[in-house]
C-alpha cells in the first residue's frame, strides 16, 4: 500500500467535518433480536430430554414425536429471530422495502406444527387437541412478536419507481457495510475495529441522507459504491497481512486510507444534495486514482 495522503484543493485530508463518533447512527449493523425471540431457543429444551427418555423406552412414535418437535421449534425459533433482526434493520431506515420472505410468521407456523406434532403423537392427547395447541402456539407467536413488515416505506411522495430505486441503493450500500465490517472483526484489533465502525457511521449518515433527499441518486450511488468497496477491498487486503505477518507498516498505510475517506464522508454528506457538484465529481476522481495506486479495483461507473 502507498502511506501518502493525497492533497489539494478538493483533497479530503484537509476537509472538516464532524467529530469522530459524532454520527447519529450507530456504525454497527441491526443485528440482535429480542430478548424474548431468544427465549425460543430455551423453550423446546424439555422435548429434547423428553425425546432422549423415549429413546431408553424404545417408543419409535414418542422419539420422532418428541425430537421431531423439537427439531421444529428449534427451527421456528430461528426463523423468528431473523425476522426480528430484519424487521429491526427495516425499521432503522427511512427508505425501505419489506423482507422478501415473512420469517417471523413463518418462524410461527413452524413452532405451531412442531407444538401440534409433539402433542398429538408424543404426549398422547390426540390428533384434535394437538392441532388445538399448535393453533395456540402459533398465535402467541404472532401475538407476540406481531407480523413482519409488509409494505415499503418512504418517499410517499414520490413514484414506485423512484422509491425502488432508492430502496435498491440502500440495500447495495449496507451490504456493502457488512462486508466492511465482517473483514474488519477479522483484525481482531479493538482500536481499528473502532476505526472501521466510525467509517460505517459516517457513511449511513451519507446513506440517509440520501433516503431523505434522494434527488442525486444516481450520483450518490457512484459515491458510495466507490468509497464503501475501495474501504472493504482495502479491509480485507490489510486483514489479510495483518494476520501474517503484524506488518506495521501495512497498518500505517490502511490507518491513513480510513482517515481519508472518513473525512471524505463527513466532508461531503451535505454536498451530495447541493446544487454545484463539480468539487464532488472532482473528489470522486481523485479517490479512484488513489485506490489506483492502492492496488484496489474501482467500481465502474454504472
Amino acid at each position: 500500500m502507498v502511506g501518502k495522503r493525497f492533497g489539494g484543493q478538493h483533497s479530503t485530508g484537509g476537509a472538516t467535518g464532524s467529530a469522530p463518533g459524532a454520527s447519529r447512527w450507530d456504525a454497527r449493523p441491526v443485528r440482535r433480536g429480542s430478548k424474548g425471540a431468544k427465549l425460543l431457543y430455551v423453550a423446546p429444551i424439555p422435548l429434547f430430554f423428553a425425546g432422549l427418555g423415549e429413546v431408553m423406552q424404545g417408543d419409535p412414535l414418542g422419539i420422532l414425536a418428541e425430537l421431531g418437535g423439537f427439531a421444529a421449534l428449534m427451527a421456528g425459533a430461528w426463523f423468528v429471530n431473523e425476522g426480528v433482526k430484519a424487521e429491526q434493520a427495516f425499521e432503522a431506515r427511512s427508505v425501505a422495502k419489506p423482507p422478501r420472505f415473512p420469517r417471523k410468521l413463518f418462524g410461527g407456523v413452524v413452532i405451531g406444527a412442531g407444538v401440534g406434532f409433539a402433542a398429538a403423537f408424543g404426549w398422547g392427547i390426540g390428533i384434535l387437541s394437538g392441532a388445538v395447541l399448535g393453533g395456540l402456539a402459533l398465535s402467541t407467536s404472532v401475538l407476540a412478536f406481531e407480523l413482519d413488515p409488509m409494505r415499503a416505506k418512504g418517499l410517499e411522495a414520490h413514484s414506485e419507481f423512484d422509491r425502488e430505486r432508492v430502496a435498491n441503493a440502500v440495500d447495495r450500500a449496507e451490504g456493502l457495510l457488512d462486508e466492511l465490517l465482517e473483514a474488519a472483526n477479522r483484525i481482531r484489533d479493538r482500536a481499528l475495529i473502532g476505526r472501521v465502525e466510525r467509517l460505517a457511521a459516517a457513511a449511513r449518515d451519507v446513506i440517509r441522507a440520501v433516503e431523505d433527499d434522494p434527488r442525486d441518486l444516481p450520483r450518490a450511488r457512484k459515491f458510495l459504491g466507490l468509497y464503501l468497496t475501495g474501504a472493504r477491498d482495502a479491509t480485507i487486503k490489510f486483514a489479510d497481512i495483518w494476520t501474517r505477518s503484524r506488518d506495521a507498516q501495512a497498518r500505517a498505510d490502511y490507518e491513513c486510507l480510513l482517515d481519508d475517506l472518513e473525512t471524505s464522508f463527513r466532508a461531503h454528506r451535505e454536498k451530495l444534495m447541493i446544487e454545484d457538484r463539480s468539487d464532488l465529481d472532482i473528489e470522486i476522481d481523485v479517490l479512484r486514482h488513489r485506490l489506483q495506486q492502492e492496488g484496489l479495483m474501482p467500481l465502474k461507473e454504472e
